[in-house]
This record gives structure tokens, C-alpha cells and sequence, in this order.
């Protein structure tokens, strides 16, 4: 996630990132993970990926874009990987060190603090459209590659653009269309081992969904009047809109050095 972000994403990413686990701390332990997980972490996504990874029980698994840490907390808990969060916003480092503990540093997804080939498995979720513009995205790629052992694996969630005009779009996104994707996923590199459509994944179970709510919730009791708040789930329904109207669709893929 680039280190320069509008108002809009910076209060998505940074403020209501630390609200959210502000609250998941009062609530208890089992709402951190749905917490923390909101957006591109639902159960099912974050279960293909892991089996499509295969990480080793033990072994370093960085998480590049960690926001509140959630996703890798999964991986550790049903994996067994030692997760590395990456995470240029600082609201949403001190969330993750928050809620799970894990070591967390403060980095651009473009310019990463990893040595070259340092890595076995690394995953990247919802965070390429972040990135203004494809020349940005082409270089966050290729510094995901370079992290990447000869063998490693990568995996992505990423939102990908059925059309070049789309209605009301999120602010500060840059969406790749599908064939863009391919194009910048060879030009970084790296081969598509598989994919999927998360639109086919099975929902969150109804317990995860519940404790989501129940967040959502206490957050509109404590901040409901903040313009942070505001702006960040404008956000999430503007991307919600384009992914209910077909004009988004949101894709799994891991990837591996060429």
C-alpha cells in the first residue's frame, strides 16, 4: 500500500483502523479476528489461499498490506506460519501489535524491509488498487517477486475493473482490468498457479458475520458522529456497490517466480 494516501483511505487505513481495534479489545478476544478481518479477509478467501500456499507449519509467512492483522492471524491459527506484518499505515501497526502480538513494522508495499529471496510465503490482500496508477502496481509486484525464493509463493486478493468507466468508484483506487492484471503479473515475473472468484467461495459463517455486526455497532455508539468513520464506510459501500453491479469482481490467485 503506497505510504501517501487521500483522506479518504488514510481514515479507512489509519483512524477507524485503530478505533476497530480499540473496540474488538472491549468486546474480548472472540471478535479480533472478524474485526480485524473486515474487508478482504472473509474465512473462506483466507481457507483457498492457505491451501493453495501451502505454507510450512513454523516457517515465516509476510503479510504485505496486514492492516489490523487479521488475515494473518488466521494463517497462524489454522496454518501454524509464524506471520511478518507489513503495514504503511501507523494507526493500523499499533492496531495488529494490539489485538495479536505479532511483529509488525511500518513499510511501503513498494519498498519492502525483506532481504532479496528471504521468503518462502507471502500473501498481499486487496492492496494492489491501492496503488494510483499500473506503473505503481508494476512495481509493487515486482518488489513481491523479488522477496520471493526461488520456489516461494504469493498470494493475492485482488478487485479487478470489468469496464475502464466505473459509477462512483471508491476514492484514491486505481482498479486493474483483468487482462491488465495478467499483463502486469508476467511483466513483475511471476506465473498464475490458480484462481478463483471469491463471489464463489461459501459466505462467512454466521457467528463471524454476528460478531462483525456486533463491532460495527460499537462503533457507531462510540465515533457514529466522526467524519473519519463516515468517509471509511463510504468507502466499503462504494466498492460493495461495484461488486454487487458486476463492475468489480474481487479475485484469488497465487503466483509463483517465472
Amino acid at each position: 500500500m503506497p505510504a501517501d494516501l487521500g483522506p479518504a483511505m488514510t481514515a479507512e487505513f489509519d483512524t477507524v483502523a485503530e478505533w476497530t481495534a480499540e473496540v474488538a479489545a472491549g468486546l474480548g478476544p472472540g471478535y479480533y479476528l472478524p474485526a480485524a478481518c473486515r474487508g478482504s479477509g472473509q474465512p473462506a478467501a483466507l481457507d483457498w489461499l492457505l491451501r493453495a500456499l501451502a505454507p510450512r507449519p513454523g516457517a515465516a509467512m509476510i503479510d504485505v498490506g496486514a492492516g489490523l492483522g487479521g488475515p494473518a492471524a488466521y494463517a497462524a491459527a489454522q496454518a501454524g506460519v509464524r506471520p511478518v506484518l507489513l503495514e504503511p499505515e501507523p494507526g493500523a501497526c499499533r492496531a495488529a501489535a494490539r489485538l495479536f502480538g505479532a511483529p509488525v513494522a511500518q513499510a511501503d508495499a513498494a519498498c519492502l524491509p525483506v532481504a532479496t529471496a528471504a521468503a518462502d510465503t507471502a500473501w498481499c490482500l486487496g492492496v494492489l488498487c491501492t496503488a494510483p496508477d499500473p506503473d505503481a502496481q508494476l512495481a509493487m509486484l515486482r518488489e513481491l517477486r523479488r522477496i520471493l525464493r526461488p520456489a516461494g509463493r504469493l498470494g493475492l486478493l485482488v478487485f479487478t475493473a470489468a469496464a475502464a468507466h466505473l459509477d462512483d468508484p471508491p476514492q484514491g483506487n486505481c482498479f486493474p482490468a483483468a487482462d491488465g492484471l495478467s499483463a502486469l503479473i508476467g511483466q513483475a515475473g511471476l506465473v498464475v498457479g490458480g484462481q478463483a472468484d471469491t463471489a464463489s467461495l461459501a459466505p462467512a459463517p454466521r457467528d463471524w458475520e454476528d460478531r462483525t455486526a456486533a463491532v460495527e455497532q460499537e462503533l457507531d455508539r462510540r465515533y457514529g458522529s466522526a467524519p473519519q468513520l463516515a468517509q471509511a464506510r463510504e468507502q466499503s459501500r462504494r466498492i460493495g456497490a461495484l461488486l454487487a453491479s458486476g463492475q468489480l469482481t474481487s479475485q484469488l490467485l497465487w503466483l509463483q517466480p517465472g
